[in-house]
């Protein structure tokens, strides 16, 4: 039998110099250990992603149909497999020529700026009555300074060229990693509850809960709304540059719903390499001539994201991140230097969780509440804002009156 430890035999506390030395080692080793495989976070971090958001989705399949959740996560991963497969067969082939013709086209207009410029200063373009003429810009100068910028860029395009078929293979093999990955957390993990994360600190629990339901609502609202609306634009783009004729409608597209998570530059860069793309058409149905063909491509591109952005937008994700669009680019640009084009995705969310992880270290190191009290309702505003206008259109309208019985 087991006797109890005598008190000199009890485990002494660590005093605050071993708990700092030991708290810092850690941090340490976990630094080096994310810099060196750095390579593997991205996989990982989707995998989870997709684990969060397929248990709501086996719990339900468990609950409806009476079976076990080992039995509705199979029924889940089965289905991926086979759209995984699907996916590849109609549509994979196709996106991969198209990347490749993309590639091999922005090369060969780059090294062909020079000339289409050199013709363009020399041709006068008519719209209705009025004449464009581009012989008195110096265009020269301007394409001397553009291609200083981008001819680096015809190496790196030249390379990615050439290893197009082990980026593709290492995508699939990635991708693979992400599904086993994910279905053993799942599998695993059994109907735990809301939280697939557990973490308990004495006198910090209600904290904890808090910042987890507030992270919850973070990465729910961007995992719904933000992958919803970078999907219907990928189907709006490619519909419509379909219905205009351009080439390489798939890919465009594809761009263009990645560019959703990279606000300011992400819709510039698409706009314009699908201006150089349909400039540069030898043909197109409608009859028009290169400029003004790239004019009303461009232009419906551009009225196309000028309504997902003020109405598709807001319905679907509204301010659930609660971060400046200018914070979310900076965001992406260092989490793509980090992990690669996982973090350009996750930039918003990301961003949003260190402000909140900053903002509650920030109020405690000063003694503050960590959650300060809710904002007012934004409802409360506008019904201000109605009633001012109505109060400044009734004073308009009672001038009005006013001015008119005068002259009677």
């Amino acid at each position: 039998m087991d006797l109890p430890p005598s008190p000199s035999e009890e485990s002494p506390n660590w005093g605050s110099t071993t708990k700092t030395v030991i708290g810092l080692a850690i941090v340490a080793i976990f630094a080096g250990l994310l810099i060196y495989f750095r390579n593997i976070i991205a996989p990982l971090l989707l995998a989870f992603i997709l684990t969060f958001l397929l248990h709501p989705v086996a719990a339900w399949i468990s609950k409806t149909l009476k079976i076990s959740w080992r039995m509705s996560v199979n029924l889940i991963y089965l289905f991926l497999i086979l759209v995984l497969i699907a996916t590849l067969t109609l549509s994979g082939f196709a996106i991969v020529q198209q990347a490749q013709s993309l590639l091999i086209f922005i090369e060969k207009f780059i090294q062909t700026l020079p000339e289409y410029i050199n013709n363009l200063s020399t041709q006068s373009f008519y719209l209705g009555p009025f004449q464009i003429n581009f012989s008195k810009l110096d265009l020269q100068s301007l394409t001397n300074q553009l291609l200083s910028t981008v001819q680096p860029m015809i190496g790196q395009a030249g390379t990615l060229l050439g290893k197009f078929a082990t980026i593709a293979a290492s995508t699939i093999a990635w991708t693979v990693f992400l599904l086993v990955i994910s279905y053993f957390v799942l599998a695993e993990g059994g109907q735990i509850g809301e939280n697939l994360v557990y973490i308990e600190i004495p006198g910090y629990n209600s904290d904890i809960q808090i910042l987890f339901r507030k992270l919850d609502a973070t990465w729910n609202a961007f995992l719904r709304g933000q992958l919803i609306i970078s999907l219907l634009t990928i189907v709006s783009y490619y519909i419509l540059l379909s219905l205009l004729g351009t080439r390489l409608a798939l890919v465009i597209a594809l761009m263009a719903g990645l560019a959703r998570f990279v606000p300011y530059v992400g819709p510039t860069v698409t706009w314009t390499l699908t201006a150089i793309v349909s400039f540069s058409q030898v043909s197109n149905y409608l009859g028009l001539q290169p400029l003004f063909y790239a004019a009303l491509v461009v232009g419906a591109c551009v009225i196309l994201d000028f309504i997902f952005d003020n109405m598709v937008v807001p319905r679907f994700l509204g301010g659930a991140l609660g971060v400046h669009p200018a914070g979310v680019l900076v965001s992406a640009i260092i989490l793509a230097r980090l992990i690669g084009i996982v973090g350009v995705v996750l930039a918003a969310p990301v961003l949003a969780t260190l402000l909140l992880l900053g903002g509650y270290i920030f109020r405690k190191m000063f003694d503050l509440p960590p959650w300060p009290p809710p904002a007012a309702e934004p409802e409360p505003a506008r019904e201000g804002v109605r009633i001012r206008l109505s109060r400044l259109l009734g004073e308009i309208r009672s001038s009005l009156q006013k001015r008119r019985s005068e002259k009677k």
